[in-house]
């Protein structure tokens, strides 16, 4: 497994690669990896010559009080884990190769960043645009793969690549989850004991919510109301939002006639946790 730690290394592998009809894989990541990564690694394996998994926690998408300094790391034990998963190459940057001296560029969404996480955290997907952006040109990838956990950044990514004529396929990851339910995530190792069994309730109040549509409860605001309940009966839980929306559009809906997305963001002590599950309708 090759390492490389600038820019100009990863695009000149890149590059000889292309030369060559070679087709590369790419799984973005900020590292501290679980089954999840793992899972991500394992489909864009299948689908490309060479897999490449980048390891940057990009200060772009961290808003003030956010845990950029303490976000959790283990370069070793990624690498690891990473070779483990037959990665082929980990693009391992600097933050001053990533964003120089002088750095001055954004990219903007209008209208996919205004819902869920978006109206909590201001310019975090301004942030995830450019970095993905930076990404696709540094590796020139074929094919990308994102997790649905980061349900809204998977749509924002999808509608950039789009907009800007990437020629770059994106496939989506299914959200990998522990034995009791909780969906992975790098930020659960903050969590208490008792602060994991509060997290518990995001799992949980998706399964009430599925078990309410197909009894054919088709009003949100009815199924919102006892998820605020459940969810705040739990020690430790803030609720940033949970909604009920369009899977494309984001855009909250007033009747689940069909399939629609829910999606969730609380905070358990310190921790902010988000989940989402696509519910159907019951017949």
């Amino acid at each position: 497994m090759k390492i490389f730690k600038t820019k100009k290394q990863m695009q000149k592998w890149s590059k000889q690669l292309k030369k060559n009809s070679q087709t590369i894989c790419l799984v973005p990541t900020m590292g501290y990896f679980h089954k999840g990564h793992i899972s991500l690694m394992e489909k864009g394996r299948s689908m490309c010559d060479e897999l490449v998994v980048s390891i940057f926690v990009n200060p772009a998408q961290f808003g003030p009080n956010e845990d950029f300094d303490s976000y959790p790391s283990n370069i070793e034990r990624d690498l690891k884990m990473a070779e483990q998963a037959g990665v082929t190459a980990i693009f391992l940057p600097t933050r001053e190769d990533i964003y120089p001296e002088n750095f001055q560029t954004g990219i903007e969404l209008k209208h996919l960043p205004k819902f869920l996480c978006g109206r909590c955290r201001p310019g975090h997907f301004a942030g995830v645009a450019v970095i993905v952006t930076k990404l696709f040109n540094i590796v020139m990838p074929d094919v990308a793969v994102f997790g649905k956990k980061d349900y809204q950044q998977l749509q924002i990514i999808k509608q950039m690549v789009k907009d800007l004529d990437f020629d770059i396929k994106i496939v989506a990851g299914e959200i990998i989850r522990e034995e009791d339910g909780l969906a992975m995530s790098s930020r659960n190792t903050y969590l208490s004991e008792l602060q994991r069994k509060s997290a518990l309730s995001l799992s949980k109040s998706i399964e009430i919510a599925k078990k309410l549509a197909e009894q054919g409860e088709k009003n949100p605001s009815v199924i919102l109301r006892q998820l605020h309940e459940f969810i705040n009966s739990f020690p430790e839980t803030s609720i940033d939002y949970i909604t009920f929306c369009d899977p494309e559009t984001l855009e909250d809906v007033k009747e689940i006639s069909q399939p629609v997305l829910l999606a969730m963001a609380v905070r358990v002590g310190t921790t902010r946790l988000i989940d989402n599950a696509v519910i159907h309708p019951g017949r």
